[in-house]
């Protein structure tokens, strides 16, 4: 396997860097830095997972949303909720890592040994290839005072609805009365990723003992010209459509505009569920099958432009 080699080619601004440079006859300083240097630069390296290329799959990359390599700890981030709390916002501890021969191994809980050569795309860029899988990741660094939560949110939309057994509606504003009125519960679940059901039992429901009336599948599209807002439609098998302007209130609830009524709805999510390093800490039979290796596919989404609200 190759040995790393990471070059910064940085223009010359009146001082000459540390012992680590070399100036070139056209005016540049080549930069090598060491691999530990670059990794451990960020606080969190966000994984771009819908830009991986590749034939291969590295499960414990896959499952993550951000990665962070701190003194020799490989920490991951597999919930979106509660991100930037879980672990003061690194996540939680699933291995660790080593730096000093020219390659990034890490060896993972479950997952074991695995290599990446690096590459520095950007500032705050870097690919990470793994040879054996023939895979490569992009993954964008920030520290945890300047992590763009929004983006994380609406770029990977789909996965947080999935992280509640089910969304309780809290609240219905405005509008005219329409049959969703009487739909009380929302389910996301990570059957062929867009999978719903929905409930009309009656709010205080024990989430295990919520009768899913209604099933279908659900779509989620961009908005032109918006980044902080997404479209969902709600796919009935019985032929049904409903469609509605999502937005993120918080890491625990979301708002729901009905276009054809014009209502907006709040749902609260219930029963979240935890993706660990493993199972040992889940606590019902549904939640094993819902946190049983969930992996993060690439979402090609369809655009669309925002209807002129009355």
């Amino acid at each position: 396997m190759k040995a790393l080699k990471l070059l910064f080619t940085i223009i010359i601004t009146g001082t000459i860097l540390s012992s680590c440079t070399t100036i070139t006859n056209d005016g540049f300083v080549e930069y090598q830095p060491t691999l530990e240097e670059v990794v451990s630069g960020y606080d969190l390296w966000y994984v771009d997972y819908h830009r991986t290329t590749g034939t291969g799959d590295i499960p414990y990359v896959s499952r993550a949303f951000t990665l962070s390599f701190i003194n020799g700890i490989l920490y991951a981030n597999n919930n979106i909720v509660d991100i930037g709390r879980t672990g003061n916002g690194l996540g939680i501890d699933v291995g660790t890592y080593n730096s000093f021969n020219g390659l990034l191994e890490t060896n993972h809980d479950l997952d074991g040994f695995n290599d990446f050569e690096v590459t520095i795309l950007a500032n705050n860029e870097i690919e990470i290839y793994n040879y054996n899988q023939n895979v490569s990741y992009y993954l964008i660094g920030y520290n945890v005072n300047n992590f763009d939560y929004d983006q994380l949110f609406y770029e990977n939309i789909e996965y947080f609805l999935q992280e509640y057994v089910a969304w309780e509606k809290v609240d219905a504003r405005g509008g005219t009365p329409n049959a969703f009125d009487d739909e009380n519960y929302l389910e996301f679940t990570p059957d062929n990723l867009t999978t719903f059901r929905s409930s009309q039992d009656n709010f205080g429901t024990q989430i295990a003992n919520i009768n899913w009336d209604y099933v279908g599948g659900y779509e989620v599209f961009d908005v032109t010209g918006f980044e902080d807002l997404k479209i969902l439609a709600l796919n009935y098998d019985n032929g049904d459509i409903e469609e509605f302007e999502l937005s993120v209130i918080n890491d625990g609830k979301v708002s729901l505009y009905h276009y054809n009524s014009e209502t907006t709805y709040d749902f609260s999510g219930r029963g979240f569920i935890q993706y660990l390093k493993s199972e040992k800490n889940v606590k019902s039979a549904k939640e094993v099958v819902r946190n049983n290796n969930r992996k993060r596919t690439k979402v090609e989404r369809k655009t669309k432009v925002r209807r002129n609200l009355k």
